[in-house]
């Protein structure tokens, strides 16, 4: 798959890198990853953006980077701007490396997360011009207040949510088109943090990533699926079955430039 720099809107995404099985695991036990069935998963999760009319930028693979497929953690769009984050993970910050560069190629404006800030994309949920940021332990108070003054100069609200029970904020809460944030309970620390909170059945069940009005979800929560149709939605699902063993999901695998 080759960069042909498409216009908005594409996809960022980063093919797995071969030390895969090497990633970091916080919130569960260690499994064996198969990377043979993971590359087929992210071969699949592209194609069904793809086929929905989003081009595709490839960040080029690291494989001595073991969670660089999960690029949503090394930067977050905000309109035709983005902010390049600072993973306190000493692993994971190499990533934003390679990330930067691509962003230059594509002439994408950046602010950049400094030390001792720290910042992980997946911490962020933007929902309209609300910007919920989970306080964890891969994002600290100062990463949040320096991504604030980068934003909130733009017409953003940044609010701080309390993360205690999940790797990032997005492992706990996605938001659907309406805005309506979604979420497995025993992982949320604060239901009444959002606006609008609707409880789902499982916990791969509160990752959706939007395409128009259509959501990409985790192919493992039916329950979830089946009450987001009733809603009015249209649902896909996606096998990512490899990178929730790394406490990974659907967002984490790219980064939607509109």
């Amino acid at each position: 798959m080759e960069n042909t720099h498409p216009q908005p809107p594409y996809l960022l995404v980063r093919r797995p890198a071969a030390s895969l099985a090497d990633g970091i695991v916080t919130f569960r036990e260690r499994e064996p990853v198969d990377l043979a069935a993971a590359r087929r998963q992210w071969e699949a999760y592209v194609e069904a953006f793809r086929s929905r009319g989003w081009g595709i930028v490839e960040v080029p693979v690291a494989d001595d980077l073991p969670d660089s497929v999960f690029v949503e953690d090394t930067v977050v769009m905000f309109g035709e701007r983005a902010v390049l984050t600072n993973p306190k993970q000493p692993t994971r910050n190499p990533e934003t490396g390679s990330v930067a560069q691509v962003l230059e190629e594509l002439g994408i404006p950046y602010d950049r997360i400094a030390a001792p800030g720290t910042l992980d994309g997946g911490d962020v949920l933007k929902v309209g011009s609300t910007v919920y940021v989970g306080l964890s332990g891969t994002t600290n108070a100062e990463g949040i207040a320096q991504l604030a003054g980068f934003v909130e100069p733009h017409g953003y609200r940044v609010v701080t949510v309390p993360l205690t029970k999940a790797l990032h904020l997005k492992s706990a809460v996605t938001a659907l088109p309406d805005g309506t944030v979604i979420g497995y309970a025993p992982v949320v620390d604060d239901p009444d943090a959002f606006e609008s909170f609707l409880p789902v059945p499982e916990e791969s069940g509160a990752h959706v990533v939007l395409s128009g009005d259509t959501l990409i979800m985790a192919a493992d929560a039916p329950e979830s699926a089946a009450l987001l149709r009733e809603r009015g939605w249209d649902v896909v699902e996606v096998d990512v079955g490899e990178y929730e063993k790394l406490e990974g999901c659907v967002t984490c695998l790219s980064v939607r430039v509109r």
